[in-house]
């Protein structure tokens, strides 16, 4: 089954589910970028709308974006506001946006299901103003060397989708090889569980 039509099913139970990764992450966003000033966000990965909901309170203006047409239904239905542009986009392929455009570009548990990471960070170096952050927030790789991935159950089973493991060097030279300055880099751990690996990894990465 592809990522897509996987992310389609997954829409249905997403929030309802319990899914340590997610409200880590959702936790992760906000204490990060508290400190951060931005009048317009791109959000890659919207899903059905954890972070914008947090995004559009602070932005002036927000392209929120998502492969998935069923994830962004979600978050279309869940938020209502005329700051708010909702787009399916396949972030895999030159992303149809205005360059030097945006103050912050956000990308929540979505590299996992990319395998080029280097394309990534040259789409967001295009539409990011200068000095823009652009905020990464990932399953950590320690995590993913252990066989942590994303997955669901549904009737039928548990659903596992494709994921790529990047190390955290690689995303480092990634961003640099494009034009990008490291200004964060943070692990999260769960509460119970402070002696094992982290389960996230996050960065900040400027745009020179």
């Amino acid at each position: 089954m592809s990522i897509k039509d996987s992310y389609n099913i997954w829409a249905e139970s997403y929030d309802r589910m319990e899914n340590k990764t997610r409200d880590l992450e959702k936790t992760a966003i906000r204490k990060t970028l508290m400190g951060y000033k931005f009048n317009d966000v791109i959000e890659l990965g919207c899903g059905t709308g954890k972070n914008t909901q947090w995004l559009v309170k602070r932005a002036k203006h927000l392209i929120a974006v998502d492969f998935s047409e069923e994830m962004i239904s979600k978050a279309r239905n869940k938020i209502k506001s005329d700051k708010v542009n909702f787009l399916e986009l396949d972030i895999t392929k030159s992303w149809k946006l205005k360059n030097n455009s945006a103050d912050l570009i956000s990308c929540s548990l979505v590299l996992e299901h990319i395998s080029d990471l280097s394309f990534i960070f040259s789409e967001a170096g295009k539409k990011l103003k200068s000095g823009g952050a652009f905020y990464i927030c990932e399953l950590h790789p320690f995590k993913q060397y252990l066989g942590s991935k994303a997955r669901y159950k549904t009737e039928s089973g548990i659903i596992e989708l494709e994921v790529f493991v990047h190390n955290v060097s690689e995303y480092i030279n990634s961003a640099l090889d494009n034009g990008f300055k490291l200004v964060e880099l943070k692990e999260w751990f769960d509460a119970d569980e402070k002696s094992g690996p982290p389960r996230l990894i996050s960065f900040v990465f400027e745009k020179a």
